[in-house]
C-alpha cells in the first residue's frame, strides 16, 4: 500500500510540474531572440510557416558556427516563442558538387 501511495504521489507531482517547466521555455519573441544572440551568438539560419492559414506558427532555426550551438523555436501569431529543441555540433549542410562531364 505504501508503494502505491508513493508511486501515485510521484506521478501526480510530475504531472503538476510539467506545464510550468514547459512554460519556462517560452517568452516574447524579442526577448528569446535577444538571448540567443547575446548568450549563444546565434543568428537566423532558416525559417518557415507551419499549420493552417487560420493558426499558422513560424518555425525558426537559430545557429552559431562560432559556438556550434543551435536552437529551434516556434512562434505563435501572438508573438510568443517557445524553444522546442536545442543542441551542439551544428554544421551547415552543402550540396555536393556534381563533376562536369558526360554522363554514362
Amino acid at each position: 500500500m505504501f508503494k502505491r501511495l508513493i508511486t501515485a504521489g510521484l506521478l501526480f507531482g510530475m504531472a503538476a510540474a510539467a506545464p510550468p517547466a514547459f512554460a519556462g521555455n517560452c517568452g516574447l519573441r524579442n526577448t528569446v531572440i535577444e538571448r540567443l544572440q547575446s548568450k549563444y551568438s546565434e543568428t537566423l539560419s532558416a525559417r518557415g510557416l507551419q499549420g493552417h492559414q487560420t493558426s499558422a506558427t513560424m518555425v525558426e532555426v537559430w545557429a552559431s558556427e562560432e559556438t556550434g550551438t543551435f536552437t529551434v523555436i516556434v512562434t505563435s501569431p501572438q508573438g510568443v516563442s517557445c524553444v522546442v529543441a536545442a543542441g551542439t555540433d551544428w554544421f551547415q549542410a552543402t550540396e555536393e558538387a556534381q563533376p562536369e562531364g558526360t554522363s554514362s
